[in-house]
């Protein structure tokens, strides 16, 4: 298991994403690096589909260690990212010392670990090796459940009143990732290494295919790469294709045979880029099918 810092470095951390077919430079090495080295939650924000959420994926699988997730939502609070009390279990205790199930002497003690339930930050900070704890799209969340995240990214420990203060027994590696929807707040900031990731280039996201599609062949990967950067970056849409989408439309052309990109197959298989009517409409109206095929062949 990797996690003495005299065994991280930067080389052997892009060795190990280039492994595991994270295509990235040293513009999002470095920041990983340093919160690994640092111990400081690293906060990643970007476009919905750039990569962020995978970070985390990579590291748990580069560290061979769990990756623990906790999904943000409007609403989120400590009892759902933190622990929660087993009421089920309390109550049949209780009714069973009702019905003198239970001698005197081994009356339980109803806010003991017993009956506590891990939510996603209190089994990263109880874990017995070092996990990946991702808090994803934390701009969902609310600015109090930021200002309760201080504690836990601050000192990494939390406070429970019934059984007090829980240090980690290990400091986990944290991912925090952002849409940038709204407005962090300083003290979030101030705790966290920041990296911003932005959509690939047309020679990235041609060696991304190339990496996750290998059978699409040089030409297609590239002819797949530069339509989709003309995409993002040529119409207003109301969702861009993700990266995820573009290996996808790479795999779906491969079934359909392709060996580059031809009008009739890019129609027949757009679904897999827009996911929204009126992008499609869009598309249609400002660029079209025979546009984008000619300026992808043509270069321009």
């Amino acid at each position: 298991m990797i996690f003495l810092h005299q065994e991280i470095t930067l080389s052997w951390l892009a060795a190990a994403f280039a492994r595991d077919g994270y295509i990235c430079g040293e513009e999002i090495l470095i920041p990983v690096y340093l919160a690994l080295r640092l111990e400081k939650p690293l906060l990643i924000s970007g476009a919905p589909g750039v990569g962020k959420t995978e970070v985390a994926k990579v590291l748990s699988r580069v560290l061979d260690t769990e990756l623990i997730r906790l999904q943000c939502y409007e609403g989120l609070d400590e009892n759902k990212a933190l622990y929660e009390w087993n009421y089920q279990k309390q109550l049949l205790m209780i009714e069973l010392s009702r019905q003198g199930c239970t001698r005197g002497e081994d009356q339980p003690d109803l806010f003991s670990e017993e009956y506590l339930l891990e939510r996603p930050l209190l089994k990263a900070l109880r874990h017995p090796r070092r996990p990946v704890l991702l808090i994803d799209e934390i701009d969902k969340s609310d600015q109090e459940f930021e200002a309760f995240l201080f504690e836990v990214l601050s000192d990494f420990q939390v406070s429970i009143p019934e059984l007090g203060t829980i240090k980690a027994r290990q400091v986990p590696v944290v991912v925090l990732t952002s849409n940038g929807d709204r407005e962090l707040t300083d003290g979030l900031k101030r705790r966290c290494l920041f990296l911003y990731i932005d959509y690939p280039d047309v020679d990235k996201e041609t060696r991304i295919i190339r990496s996750k599609v290998p059978e699409a062949g040089e030409v297609l990967a590239r002819q797949v790469a530069a339509a989709v950067n003309r995409i993002r970056s040529g119409l207003d849409l109301r969702k861009k294709p993700a990266i995820a989408e573009t290996i996808d439309w790479a795999r779906a052309l491969v079934l359909m045979e392709a060996r580059a990109l031809e009008p009739n197959l890019v129609r027949r298989t757009l679904n897999l880029l827009f996911k929204d009517q009126e992008d499609v409409e869009t598309f249609n109206r400002e660029l079209g099918v025979e546009e984008l095929c000619r300026q992808v062949i043509n270069g321009g």
